[in-house]
Protein backbone atom coordinates (compact mmCIF):
# COMPACT_ATOMS: atom_id res chain seq x y z
CA UNK A 1 0.00 0.00 0.00
CA UNK A 2 1.14 3.40 -0.63
CA UNK A 3 0.69 6.25 1.61
CA UNK A 4 0.16 10.20 1.23
CA UNK A 5 -0.21 13.14 3.68
CA UNK A 6 -3.64 14.78 3.50
CA UNK A 7 -3.16 17.92 2.14
CA UNK A 8 -1.35 20.36 4.83
CA UNK A 9 -2.36 18.07 7.39
CA UNK A 10 -0.89 15.31 9.91
CA UNK A 11 -2.79 12.51 8.63
CA UNK A 12 -0.68 9.92 6.34
CA UNK A 13 -3.37 8.06 4.52
CA UNK A 14 -3.35 4.88 2.18
CA UNK A 15 -4.29 6.14 -1.67
CA UNK A 16 -6.90 3.72 -1.22
CA UNK A 17 -9.60 4.34 0.98
CA UNK A 18 -13.10 2.31 1.76
CA UNK A 19 -16.16 3.88 1.51
CA UNK A 20 -18.71 2.90 4.07
CA UNK A 21 -21.84 3.88 2.39
CA UNK A 22 -22.95 0.59 1.05
CA UNK A 23 -22.49 -1.35 4.46
CA UNK A 24 -24.78 0.49 6.37
CA UNK A 25 -27.64 -1.05 4.76
CA UNK A 26 -29.78 1.36 3.42
CA UNK A 27 -29.30 0.71 0.07
CA UNK A 28 -30.08 -2.98 0.27
CA UNK A 29 -29.48 -6.06 2.09
CA UNK A 30 -26.02 -6.44 3.62
CA UNK A 31 -24.65 -8.78 6.43
CA UNK A 32 -23.04 -6.98 9.18
CA UNK A 33 -20.26 -10.48 9.10
CA UNK A 34 -19.86 -9.96 5.65
CA UNK A 35 -19.00 -6.20 6.32
CA UNK A 36 -16.62 -6.28 8.88
CA UNK A 37 -15.03 -9.03 7.00
CA UNK A 38 -14.04 -6.93 4.35
CA UNK A 39 -13.36 -3.81 6.80
CA UNK A 40 -10.48 -6.18 8.51
CA UNK A 41 -9.45 -7.13 5.00
CA UNK A 42 -9.26 -4.10 3.63
CA UNK A 43 -6.84 -3.14 6.93
CA UNK A 44 -4.57 -6.08 6.40
CA UNK A 45 -4.35 -5.10 3.02
CA UNK A 46 -3.18 -1.86 4.94
CA UNK A 47 -5.78 0.55 4.27
CA UNK A 48 -6.12 3.08 7.22
CA UNK A 49 -8.72 5.52 5.76
CA UNK A 50 -12.29 4.66 5.85
CA UNK A 51 -15.26 7.55 4.50
CA UNK A 52 -18.59 7.26 6.72
CA UNK A 53 -21.12 9.76 7.47
CA UNK A 54 -23.87 9.37 10.45
CA UNK A 55 -26.50 8.78 7.73
CA UNK A 56 -25.35 5.73 5.84
CA UNK A 57 -27.30 3.14 7.54
CA UNK A 58 -28.51 6.09 10.08
CA UNK A 59 -25.29 5.13 11.64
CA UNK A 60 -24.94 1.68 10.65
CA UNK A 61 -21.55 2.00 8.52
CA UNK A 62 -20.20 4.32 11.99
CA UNK A 63 -21.09 1.28 14.86
CA UNK A 64 -19.38 -0.91 11.86
CA UNK A 65 -16.67 0.59 11.84
CA UNK A 66 -16.38 0.69 15.64
CA UNK A 67 -16.08 -2.56 15.93
CA UNK A 68 -13.53 -3.65 13.12
CA UNK A 69 -11.43 -0.07 14.17
CA UNK A 70 -11.52 -1.44 18.00
CA UNK A 71 -8.03 -0.94 20.01
CA UNK A 72 -6.72 0.88 16.50
CA UNK A 73 -7.85 4.08 16.78
CA UNK A 74 -4.49 5.81 16.77
CA UNK A 75 -3.44 4.03 13.50
CA UNK A 76 -7.29 4.07 11.29
CA UNK A 77 -8.55 7.24 10.56
CA UNK A 78 -12.00 7.93 10.17
CA UNK A 79 -13.34 10.46 8.06
CA UNK A 80 -17.44 11.20 8.81
CA UNK A 81 -19.73 13.18 7.80
CA UNK A 82 -22.58 15.60 9.39
CA UNK A 83 -26.16 17.86 8.63
CA UNK A 84 -28.11 14.87 6.68
CA UNK A 85 -29.60 13.78 9.15
CA UNK A 86 -31.37 17.35 10.19
CA UNK A 87 -32.73 19.95 8.11
CA UNK A 88 -30.29 20.30 5.21
CA UNK A 89 -31.99 23.69 4.43
CA UNK A 90 -32.08 25.42 7.75
CA UNK A 91 -29.54 27.15 8.62
CA UNK A 92 -30.09 25.95 12.38
CA UNK A 93 -28.72 22.80 11.33
CA UNK A 94 -25.00 24.44 11.14
CA UNK A 95 -25.17 25.97 13.97
CA UNK A 96 -22.32 25.12 16.90
CA UNK A 97 -25.53 23.64 18.98
CA UNK A 98 -26.93 21.66 16.15
CA UNK A 99 -22.87 20.47 14.72
CA UNK A 100 -21.43 19.78 18.30
CA UNK A 101 -25.07 17.28 18.71
CA UNK A 102 -23.99 15.10 15.57
CA UNK A 103 -20.44 14.86 16.50
CA UNK A 104 -21.24 13.76 19.56
CA UNK A 105 -23.59 11.41 18.44
CA UNK A 106 -20.92 10.08 15.74
CA UNK A 107 -18.00 10.13 18.51
CA UNK A 108 -20.49 7.63 20.38
CA UNK A 109 -21.39 5.50 17.52
CA UNK A 110 -17.61 5.39 16.20
CA UNK A 111 -16.40 4.78 20.03
CA UNK A 112 -13.81 7.56 19.75
CA UNK A 113 -12.80 10.68 21.53
CA UNK A 114 -11.76 12.17 18.50
CA UNK A 115 -13.28 12.52 14.88
CA UNK A 116 -10.02 12.30 12.66
CA UNK A 117 -11.32 14.21 9.62
CA UNK A 118 -15.02 15.81 10.00
CA UNK A 119 -16.55 16.94 7.23
CA UNK A 120 -20.06 18.88 6.22
CA UNK A 121 -22.19 16.68 3.99
CA UNK A 122 -23.01 18.82 0.80
CA UNK A 123 -24.77 21.51 2.33
CA UNK A 124 -26.55 24.09 0.23
CA UNK A 125 -24.32 26.63 -1.59
CA UNK A 126 -25.73 29.54 1.02
CA UNK A 127 -24.59 27.76 4.16
CA UNK A 128 -20.95 27.75 2.60
CA UNK A 129 -21.84 31.31 2.10
CA UNK A 130 -22.79 32.48 5.24
CA UNK A 131 -19.82 30.68 6.73
CA UNK A 132 -20.94 30.07 10.44
CA UNK A 133 -20.58 26.29 9.70
CA UNK A 134 -16.79 26.96 9.76
CA UNK A 135 -16.59 28.81 13.32
CA UNK A 136 -18.63 25.92 14.69
CA UNK A 137 -15.98 23.32 13.17
CA UNK A 138 -13.47 25.88 14.57
CA UNK A 139 -14.84 25.31 17.92
CA UNK A 140 -15.06 21.39 17.79
CA UNK A 141 -11.27 21.35 16.58
CA UNK A 142 -10.23 23.82 19.53
CA UNK A 143 -12.13 21.38 21.94
CA UNK A 144 -10.47 18.22 20.63
CA UNK A 145 -13.37 16.67 19.05
CA UNK A 146 -12.49 17.04 15.69
CA UNK A 147 -8.45 16.95 14.37
CA UNK A 148 -9.48 18.29 11.03
CA UNK A 149 -12.56 18.96 8.99
CA UNK A 150 -13.76 19.76 5.51
CA UNK A 151 -16.98 19.95 3.12
CA UNK A 152 -18.14 17.20 0.89
CA UNK A 153 -19.10 19.59 -1.98
CA UNK A 154 -21.65 19.49 -5.15
CA UNK A 155 -20.29 21.68 -7.35
CA UNK A 156 -17.39 23.29 -8.80
CA UNK A 157 -18.11 26.57 -7.53
CA UNK A 158 -18.91 25.06 -3.77
CA UNK A 159 -15.32 23.87 -3.70
CA UNK A 160 -13.84 27.49 -4.23
CA UNK A 161 -16.23 28.76 -1.57
CA UNK A 162 -14.53 26.45 1.04
CA UNK A 163 -11.18 26.90 0.07
CA UNK A 164 -11.91 31.02 1.17
CA UNK A 165 -11.58 29.23 4.62
CA UNK A 166 -8.39 28.59 5.66
CA UNK A 167 -8.82 25.47 8.22
CA UNK A 168 -11.05 23.92 5.64
CA UNK A 169 -8.20 20.83 5.15
CA UNK A 170 -9.88 18.31 2.69
CA UNK A 171 -12.73 18.73 -0.03
CA UNK A 172 -14.88 15.91 -1.42
CA UNK A 173 -15.93 16.32 -4.58
CA UNK A 174 -17.88 13.77 -7.36
CA UNK A 175 -15.09 13.24 -9.98
CA UNK A 176 -15.69 10.27 -12.71
CA UNK A 177 -15.43 9.69 -15.92
CA UNK A 178 -18.67 11.96 -17.15
CA UNK A 179 -17.61 14.66 -14.47
CA UNK A 180 -14.18 16.24 -15.31
CA UNK A 181 -14.85 19.47 -14.47
CA UNK A 182 -13.19 19.36 -10.84
CA UNK A 183 -9.74 18.42 -12.68
CA UNK A 184 -9.77 21.33 -15.03
CA UNK A 185 -11.26 24.15 -12.54
CA UNK A 186 -10.55 23.09 -8.86
CA UNK A 187 -8.33 20.48 -8.25
CA UNK A 188 -5.06 23.19 -9.34
CA UNK A 189 -6.48 25.51 -6.82
CA UNK A 190 -7.16 22.91 -4.33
Amino acid sequence: MKYRQLGSTELHISEISFGTWAIGGSWGGTDDGSALKALSRAMEEGVNFFDTADVYGEGHSEELLAKATKGREDEIYIATKFCRAGDLLDPASYSYESVRAYCEASLKRLGRERIDLYQVHCPPTDILRSGEVFGALDRLREEGKIREYGVSVETVEEGFICLQHPNVKALQVIYNLFRQKPELELIPKA
